[in-house]
């Protein structure tokens, strides 16, 4: 448990809006990190501890799953600036107690004005600080349109779910000593990547406890509240986007905002080990993934092996290879072009894939490619929900790199993603997080680009087991794997789960990232068998919610950041 403290200095100054949050939780200016909770009634696990406690009161207050998701959402997109967003876009996955299962795809779309090869230079070469940084990198917002899309499932007034994250804009919170490092790390590109400068940018060097307020992106929550969807992809906001775009020679217009729509989906559901696994589906590659590498793991019978032994790491790492180079090759916007996803999670193929599998010798990924398929008819966060009804949600949403292209809305307050980076700028030239694609998933108007986010909810007797995901990039379907291999297969605890090493392997570059806490007999192990090794301090940050068998509910926040997880 960590606690936010604010420096004696800074408490007068603030008193004149504090007693407004006198009455109501969570407190803003004094709050505490949880990274564990057991409750009966409802929890929510996130990257920030305000937004978790926003996410339960509206379960107290007699919401259900999807209020708290949303309610979560929209603090984040204050609270948790680096990723949270309204200017980016993500997916969900909702549990209802009635069984259904339903998929939300709000990701981002490129302009109309894109082209497939919009990044390359005269010579062909491609530019892609262009792709990753200011205007011309963001794709149209989708998160908005997936709150709204949501809230048909919600019970509570969406001006109840949206005042948390109103007075945490207008009246500020403090930062946590990583947020207030993030900030400082980026004020360059931020004074670089910004035509007026952003609130993120001080004179002097923000600190933990310090107090961050957004006036502008109070008035843009302010108008989402009173007009609706159309209070961000119409009027006022949607104009200072417009002209955001014209002063940094960006493309995103007045039609690309009118005409976004998020797209209800239907879940990737698949059996393991007794249970099913709701996943996310096209255009998110999360879940294909996911679907493959389970069920290769269970063709090799890795519940008779240990967490974290040379045998579990290598036939995990040569799972997720084989997995990453389908990804590489197949997997783009289903609207655009035609996936074998039916061929790509069959038995037959994956027992295919898994041949050439030697255990005790590493593979290599210049041998080992995509399989052959026959003709057939930085950041990111996420935050699990879940109520007493039995309704749960898992949503992972994002502006991509960490602050998304560095560019904040004039007037309106809010960052833009940089996710046409997740386009194959050029294929075999890798994006920000050195994933590689092809035609599949070239640019194109209006095209979804491909992501890797990956919201779970595992269902025992049809009812929610398991709520997982994570941010991290191209690591976020690998590490929801172990994660649920972890709990699953090896038995392990929540905390365990969550806490202990990851490792991540996508075809290329041809390396195992491992995490420095990794057991090092095991990493000589895989260096004897052939394997390079390239460490790093983190992988992802991963939330869990379990429901236990004697119906208790045990929620974990990762620590490796302010994730906090709170309940009733």
């Amino acid at each position: 448990m960590k606690k936010i403290m604010i420096p004696a200095f800074l408490i007068l100054a603030m008193s004149f809006v504090q007693f407004t949050f006198s009455q109501e939780k969570p407190n803003p200016y004094k709050y505490e990190i949880h990274k564990k909770v057991v409750c009966k009634n409802g929890a929510v696990a996130s990257a920030n501890a305000l937004a978790s406690e926003a996410g339960v009161n509206s379960l107290k207050q007699g919401g259900n799953a999807v209020d708290a998701a949303i309610a979560t959402q929209l603090a984040l997109a204050v609270v948790f600036p680096q990723a949270g967003n309204i200017g980016g876009g993500g997916f969900m996955i909702i549990h209802l107690k009635n069984g259904k299962n339903i998929a939300i795809d709000f990701r981002e779309v490129a302009p109309g004005e894109a082209s497939r090869d919009m990044y390359l230079d005269l010579n062909g070469n491609a530019q892609t600080h262009l792709s990753q940084d200011g205007h011309l990198a963001a794709g149209v917002p989708g998160s908005v349109a997936g709150i709204f899309a949501a809230m048909k499932y919600a019970k509570l007034p969406f001006k109840k779910l949206i005042k948390p994250a109103i007075d945490f804009a207008e009246k500020g919170f403090a930062i946590s000593a990583l947020e207030a490092s993030l900030n400082n790390q980026t004020k360059n590109q931020f004074i670089k990547f910004n035509t007026t400068v952003p609130i993120f940018v001080k004179n002097d060097l923000w600190k933990e406890g310090d107090t961050l307020i957004q006036k502008d992106l109070a008035n843009s929550l302010k108008r989402i509240r009173d007009y609706g969807e159309k209070g961000f992809y119409e009027g006022e906001t949607a104009q200072l986007i417009v002209d955001e775009m014209k002063r940094g020679k960006g493309i995103i217009t007045n039609n690309d905002l009118t005409n976004y729509k998020a797209i209800i989906r239907q879940p990737l559901v698949f059996d393991y080990e007794g249970s099913k696994v709701v996943t996310m589906p096209l255009s998110s590659s999360g879940g294909i993934i996911l679907e493959q590498m389970m069920k290769m793991s269970s063709f090799e019978n890795i519940d008779k092996m240990q967490f974290e032994t040379p045998q579990s790491a290598q036939l995990m790492t040569e799972i997720e290879r084989r997995a990453f180079a389908d990804r590489a090759k197949y997997l783009g916007d289903p609207d655009f072009v035609k996936v074998p996803v039916a061929t790509l999670v069959s038995d037959s193929y994956l027992k295919e894939r898994l041949k050439d599998y030697e255990p005790g010798k590493a593979g290599n990924s210049k041998d080992i490619k995509e399989g052959v398929i026959p003709e057939e008819s930085k950041e990111t966060t996420h935050f699990d929900v879940i109520d007493k009804d039995g309704n749960a949600v898992s949503e992972t949403t994002t502006l991509n790199g960490w602050f998304g292209c560095k560019t904040v809305v004039a007037g309106a307050g809010f960052l833009l993603n940089n996710e046409m980076d997740d386009f194959s700028v050029k294929p075999g030239v890798p994006n920000m997080f050195g994933a590689v694609g092809a035609d599949a998933n070239a640019i194109a108007p209006h095209k979804r680009m491909l992501s890797s986010m990956t919201p779970t909810i595992v269902l025992k007797n049809n009812k929610p087991w398991i709520i997982v995901g994570t941010p991290g990039g191209t690591t976020i379907p690998t590490s929801v794997y172990q994660t649920l291999v972890d709990l699953i297969d090896f038995h392990m605890s929540p905390e365990d789960a969550v806490d202990k090493p990851k490792f991540h392997h996508q075809w290329l570059p041809d390396v195992i990232i491992v995490e420095q806490s990794f057991d090092k007999n095991v990493l000589e192990a895989l260096k004897k068998m052939g394997y390079a090794i390239t460490m790093t301090k983190g992988i992802g940050r991963t939330e869990v919610i379990m429901v236990r068998h004697d119906g208790s509910i045990i929620g974990v926040g990762d620590k490796r950041g302010d994730d906090s997880v709170a309940g009733y």
